[in-house]
């Protein structure tokens, strides 16, 4: 668990998964990490490489942008890289002299970056040039996104703020109180159509014309609950999930939904309490949420119905998911990448990246798995099926 209280951005606990930790008196201890005598997968390192001081100890919004060009990933000191995607030779490296906290997204030539000192910074994709910074209101925690023409930015205070793409000037801004207490963590805006999605800190997901900042619909997810603040945390923490059927959404608030884009309706929800990221199976039938004690649900997309639960990785806390081929991946907070079989959730295969906290989502681009730590390891990983798998 990590706790954002009011107005001050702090890394209270790490409860969830962590041994030793304890909340209400139960020591919540990892699960062992069963041998693999035969694993399913064969996987091979292609290649690595370091990127300054990583989040530098914070939870951070940091993560990998692939695409066909370059690799691009940043550090909490300012560095700003991109590597070629098949070898790993960088491309850029620059020094933004930021602080930087969340992304990199790309929109279009830019790459984009959010910074604890409540700035967002486009860089020029094939160079790294800086093109323009723009302001916020605090801390940029979840990574802006960006249609090149509007980039959706959210601060850490509840605002969102729309900024020209060209420019970096306001556009709009759009804001909502924030409880008294939530966990450190936010989802990114996510681009529907001519809207914005933003998932709040409250339960609630707000969808926003994103040329204007008008607000469109309003859906409770979750519904704030309990007697105390923590019991109440509803949380939208892990990124929306779009879909041919809908847009998924998770919260700390025990509930996971899929809704509507165009009208906030719920098609159905159920309950499980999550703050990192979902994944969908290729094709779209089953829905991968990675809860908050660790285990690994499947759930039906089109339904939300239980295919299986899996708890090993049980407190490990588990990464946002990804989907690689027929196969779910998910890092740990001792640097393990997991790889589980989409049928029953069986581990299908192991690697260790190092020996931190692996919290941002592995990238799968085909049969190559691009995975980053907090300490700012890089690595991409070939896998296969072992042979006589």
């Amino acid at each position: 668990m990590r706790l954002r209280g009011v107005g001050v951005a702090v890394l209270a606990l790490a409860a969830v998964g962590l041994a030793g930790c304890k909340t209400t008196g139960i020591v919540r201890t990892p699960t062992p990490l069963a041998e693999l005598e035969h694993p399913q997968l064969q996987i091979e390192k292609l290649w690595s490489a370091h990127i300054g001081d990583g989040s530098g100890g914070l939870f951070s919004g940091l993560r990998i942008a692939v695409a066909e060009d370059a690799v691009f990933t940043g550090s909490v000191d300012g560095e700003a890289e991109a590597f070629d995607p098949a070898t790993g030779k960088r491309i850029w490296r620059v020094d933004t002299k930021a602080r930087l906290i969340s992304g990199p997204t790309l929109d279009g030539p830019q790459v984009l970056f959010g910074t604890l000192d409540a700035e967002v910074i486009a860089l020029d994709r094939a160079t790294g040039k800086q093109l323009w910074v723009g302001k916020a209101s605090s801390e940029v925690l979840a990574p802006p996104v960006g249609d090149q023409r509007v980039v959706v930015v959210r601060s850490v205070d509840g605002r969102v703020y729309g900024l020209n793409a060209s420019d970096g000037q306001r556009l709009w801004s759009f804001s909502r109180a924030e409880p008294r207490l939530t966990l450190r963590g936010q989802s990114a805006p996510l681009l529907v159509g001519g809207n914005v999605l933003i998932g709040q800190d409250d339960g609630t997901v707000n969808a926003l014309d994103v040329m204007t900042g008008k607000v469109l619909w309003q859906q409770a997810i979750a519904i704030p609950t309990g007697r105390s603040e923590l019991a109440r945390m509803a949380d939208i923490d892990a990124d929306l999930l779009p879909s041919a059927g809908g847009i998924y959404v998770v919260s700390y608030g025990d509930t996971v939904a899929l809704i509507n884009p165009d009208r906030g309706e719920i098609s159905w929800k159920r309950s499980v309490r999550a703050w990192a990221g979902m994944a969908l199976a290729p094709g779209g039938n089953t829905l991968y949420v990675s809860a908050d004690d660790g285990d690994i649900w499947a759930l039906d997309a089109a339904t939300g119905a239980q295919a299986w639960r899996v708890e090993s990785l049980h407190y490990r806390m588990p990464s946002s998911l990804a989907v690689n081929g027929d196969t779910i991946v998910a890092g740990d907070f001792q640097g393990y990448l997991h790889w589980l079989s989409p049928q029953d959730g069986r581990m299908a295969g192991r690697v260790r990246l190092g020996g931190d906290a692996i919290v941002a989502a592995p990238v799968a681009v085909g049969d190559i798995v691009y995975a980053m730590d907090v300490a700012g390891h890089l690595a991409a990983y070939k896998v296969k099926a072992a042979a006589g798998g």
